[in-house]
């Protein structure tokens, strides 16, 4: 998980482009948007991020810099 990488998604493509980014991946198709990442299994991980992130921020009213925090302390609690 690269948090520029997924900050550089939420700046940079809507929720809708990204789920279905999502949906191609899961269909082993590439992608019509660009997503870094060194494997299929990243570049999911930093859709997800990215679409949890724009979610928080629609849903919540939540600043982008504050839904990312959040977003990073999810995974931190969820690891320990």
């Amino acid at each position: 998980m690269q948090l520029p990488v997924i900050k550089k998604l939420t700046e940079t493509y809507t929720l809708e482009l990204l789920r279905k980014a999502e949906e191609a991946l899961y269909e082993e198709q590439t992608p019509e948007i660009e997503v870094e990442g060194k494997d299929e299994g990243e570049k999911l991980t930093h859709i997800l991020a990215a679409i949890s992130i724009l979610e928080d921020i629609a849903n919540n009213g939540t600043d982008q810099r504050t839904a990312l925090r959040n977003y990073t302390q999810r995974v931190r609690n969820s690891i320990s």
